[in-house]
């Protein structure tokens, strides 16, 4: 006999719900307004008002006078006449007066001392200069009273040694200076002119020498020296 198998009905097996994940919802970071900084009312600073100095009055330099044509030719004759300018042709002369300057000299008053820097070359227009040395004990011993057409100065050209004596107004005087670097400048481009100038600083020189011994001469005959 056959034996049916019992047909085990097969459970049906509920399947299992998944849940569906919930998946968070990103939350938006909310966007931070910045807050919006209120500027500091600036202060504004007192200001202090400078001190205004008074600026200095800086005097104006005179301006010479133009020189005429009558005045040139006055001073280009002075200078064709005077001891160290005279030989010269007139370009030279007009050359040697275009670097000087006329100047005016008091009584008594000091054009330099001895023992001075050499800077200058006189000419003297119009007046008298006395050259003098101080003794001690004795004072002031004039060398020599200088007039009209004389050139003192001229030594600085020479040797540039400091000033050996002093030189100041005899008398109310009218000078023509010319600055010692000038008138080497002049000479050096001027070989000629340079050469002229020199052998008249020699006569002059030589002029003063025999001068200087004619007077130590009659000082010891006459017992002064």
């Amino acid at each position: 006999m056959d034996t049916k198998e019992a047909e085990t009905p097969e459970a049906e097996t509920p399947e299992a719900e998944t849940p569906e994940a919930e998946t968070p919802e990103a939350e938006t970071p909310e966007a931070e307004t910045p807050e919006a900084e209120t500027p500091e009312a600036e202060t504004p600073e007192a200001e202090t008002p400078e001190a205004e100095t008074p600026e200095a009055e800086t005097p104006e330099a005179e301006t010479p006078e133009a020189e005429t044509p009558e005045e040139a030719e006055e001073l280009l004759a002075q200078l064709a006449e005077s001891s160290l300018f005279s030989g010269l042709g007139r370009g030279a002369l007009r050359r040697v007066a275009g670097l000087g300057t006329v100047e005016q000299v008091k009584y008594n008053e000091f054009l330099f001392r001895e023992g001075d820097e050499g800077d200058k070359v006189y000419l003297i227009l119009d007046g008298a200069i006395r050259i003098s040395r101080q003794v001690p004990g004795m004072g002031e011993e004039a060398l020599a009273v200088l007039r009209s057409g004389s050139a003192f100065g001229e030594m600085v050209l020479i040797d540039g040694s400091p000033r050996s004596a002093d030189a100041l107004g005899h008398e109310a005087s009218t000078l023509f200076v010319i600055e010692k670097e000038q008138l080497e400048r002049l000479m050096f481009v001027d070989r000629t002119l340079a050469s002229e100038l020199l052998w008249k600083m020699v006569r002059i020189l030589a002029q003063r020498l025999r001068a200087t011994n004619d007077k130590m001469t009659f000082l010891s005959v006459t017992g002064r020296f």
